[in-house]
């Protein structure tokens, strides 16, 4: 049974700076009761949850984004700083304790609980900064958190060469734990994750034919996403320049996709599809709405209907989206 495909950007709220999607994708000024999940949701069946990152899920508000969306669509839930992030936590928090417990589990837990419930959780996203390298001691950590967080569907983004150097552990660890491996497009500096996207799929072929399950796994019920077998792809652009020198923490993610380059991982995509994995595309590359145009444009090169309408001035700034978007009025 061929595996879906969804396409989407990591958050949806921008509301300021120079990248603000104000006057971009979303109306400015705003009409009265604009709702810009809502609208997002028009557009795309899945996104990621920047704010689980910054503070842990409040399931009333997670139970509301549930409700302003249609029934199909899913969201990845990132997993909060203090897992992953610990010395950003500690600087957010004013404490010199890392004082990560079950508890925090827990808590982190029943706040994604209204996704897991309705079927609309696509995974639990841990992302790692490029601090975090292999050792005895993270390797162990990383086994913890996959146990801690076994119940849900997961995708582990790691950045930290170190992992790639030695590729065979960090994929039948990742394997066993039935999370996927996080294939990111970012930069590349010397301490950087190798992974490029013919190398990490081929092993990925092989991790799955080295474990004895057979490549097309059986079909699933369409009310059960979250026992679908994972791949996960996360794109940051190339803004290489700014990547570490920068005014403002946006302008590292100034960057958009040429057709040409978002090719190879529409087809990894589809390819992935075809062995039966849900594909899930998401592009970080938030500056003025460039993850937005990105993902429409990946949406059309792998087939699938570009739905909803776009401001004509955002057609204009990213003509690549023209005769793939339709337009509706300017939002200016």
């Amino acid at each position: 049974m061929r595996g879906e495909i969804r396409v989407g950007t990591a958050g949806w709220n921008y509301p300021s700076g120079r990248g603000t999607w104000n006057g971009v994708f979303y109306p400015a000024p705003r009409p009265r009761g604009f709702d810009e999940l809502a609208y997002y949701a028009e557009h795309f069946d899945f996104v990621e949850i920047n704010s689980t990152f910054y503070r842990m899920p409040d399931a009333p508000m997670v139970r509301r984004w549930v409700e302003r969306t249609p029934s199909g669509f899913l969201f990845a839930a990132k997993l909060f700083q203090k897992f992953t992030h610990p010395d950003m936590y500690l600087a957010q928090a004013g404490s010199s304790d890392w004082d990560l417990s079950a508890g925090d589990c827990d808590q982190f837990r029943l706040g994604i609980e209204p996704l897991a419930t309705a079927a609309r959780l696509a995974a639990v996203l841990i992302q790692f900064p490029p601090s975090f390298h292999a050792t005895p001691e993270t390797r162990a950590y990383l086994d913890w958190l996959l146990r801690a967080f076994r119940d849900y569907p997961l995708a582990v983004e790691l950045r930290h060469k170190s992992w790639s150097d030695e590729a065979a552990d960090t994929r039948a660890r990742l394997h066993e734990a039935n999370a996927a491996w996080v294939l990111i497009d970012e930069p590349k500096f010397a301490s950087s994750i190798e992974q490029g996207v013919e190398a990490w799929r081929r092993g990925a072929l092989e991790t799955r034919s080295s474990s004895g399950l057979p490549a097309t796994p059986p079909p699933l019920q369409a009310s059960k996403p979250v026992d679908r077998p994972l791949t996960y792809l996360r794109l940051h652009g190339r803004n290489r320049a700014q990547w570490w020198d920068h005014a403002e923490a946006e302008d590292r993610y100034n960057y958009l996709y040429s057709k040409d380059e978002l090719a190879p991982f529409a087809e990894t995509a589809k390819a992935e599809a075809d062995e039966g994995q849900r594909v899930i595309v998401a592009f970080n590359n938030h500056f003025s709405a460039k993850a937005v145009a990105n993902a429409a444009i990946l949406k059309y090169q792998i087939g699938q209907i570009v739905p909803g309408e776009y401001p004509r001035g955002m057609v204009e700034r990213y003509p690549e989206l023209g005769g793939i978007a339709r337009t509706g009025i300017s939002l200016l």
